[in-house]
């Protein structure tokens, strides 16, 4: 039998096949030196590798200068104001990530379940929601694991285009996810109602009918409606569209409460941030038969193959208190 013809690897894979041998020889600084210049393709330029490294910018170009002499290739062609990498770079990057990838998975089988998390989570949430109801979850996770820091980030965009250059591990959205190459765990729906001061009714009756609510004053939260809304009958399932036009409008949740108290005109918003205001009648739920679809609350990240354990960790205890944040 004639045995296969096996191709003869050109000199591009030659080199990554002496890269991926040099930098398995030698374990700490090489993988030191591996995570390094990973971060720096993903993050997109040194100053930022060394940002989401907790080091400085001579730091990660020392290291860098480092692996390429080691693997004796150069990895990246830098200017002022580019930087992309070579052949070898490409092929190197490939090799270093998947290598770690390997190398992380074979730490957390080895450790087992009871391994400690540690190092950097980066987190993204919704103002609102991050400062008031995810705190005290966090600071659980924060007393429980004290080997871990996190970095909050609080941003009211849901559309975070590239998690892996911010260095961002996950991230709470309300809303729905559009991007599919994003993993979305559903934690829970947030409820919206509409409300106002007293002052916008001017001693008339509270609006019992979505069609009433046309003739008010409206603010909007740009993130979820501009210039019309949709209200549904909470028992009938009949829709009713209004158009407007906004006196004021905001991507902020606490900005349009401030708005709302302020007697600026009528809002839509999530019940948990209202909940005290109409207990003490600073506002008032207009035509309470009626109210805005739910958003989803997600927790979302990229798809990998490996999840550090600080992850896994913060993923566990995430899905087990939202629900209760918004009720409680």
């Amino acid at each position: 039998m004639t045995k296969p013809l096996i191709p003869r690897p050109d000199n591009a894979d030659n080199a990554a096949n002496v890269a991926t041998a040099a930098l398995m020889t030698g374990a700490g600084d090489r993988i030191e030196l591996m995570q390094t210049f990973v971060r720096i393709v993903e993050a997109g330029n040194l100053s930022a590798a060394a940002v989401q490294l907790g080091t400085t910018q001579p730091t990660v170009s020392r290291r860098l200068q480092s692996l390429e002499q080691l693997l004796g290739v150069r990895l990246l062609h830098r200017s002022t104001h580019s930087m992309r990498l070579t052949v070898d770079g490409e092929r190197c990057y490939e090799h270093a990530r998947n290598l770690l990838v390997s190398w992380a998975t074979l730490e957390s089988d080895i450790r087992g379940t009871n391994e400690e998390p540690e190092g950097v989570l980066r987190v993204v949430a919704p103002h609102a929601f991050g400062q008031e109801r995810l705190i005290k979850p966090l600071a659980d996770y924060l007393k429980r694991y004290p080997r871990v820091s996190v970095e909050w980030l609080l941003h009211d965009d849901i559309s975070l285009q590239d998690f892996i250059s911010a260095g961002i591990d996950c991230a709470i959205q309300v809303g729905e996810v559009t991007d599919s190459s994003l993993v979305a765990i559903k934690l829970a729906e947030v409820p919206r109602i509409v409300v106002a001061a007293p002052s916008v009714l001017a001693g008339r009756p509270v609006p019992q009918q979505a069609i009433d609510l046309a003739g008010l004053p409206w603010l909007s939260l740009r993130t979820f409606y501009r210039n019309e809304v949709f209200l549904h009958h909470v028992h009938t399932g009949e829709i009713q569209r209004l158009s407007f036009t906004p006196r004021l409008s905001t991507d902020n949740l606490y900005a349009l409460r401030t708005a709302t108290l302020e007697g600026l005109g009528v809002g839509i918003g999530s019940t948990w941030i209202l909940t005290d205001d109409l207990a003490a009648g600073r506002l008032v739920q207009l035509a309470p038969q009626w109210q805005a679809s739910a958003l989803p609350v997600n927790l979302v990240y990229p798809y990998a193959r490996f999840y550090p354990v600080r992850l896994r960790r913060f993923i566990e205890m995430i899905r087990a208190a939202v629900p209760t944040t918004l009720h409680g």
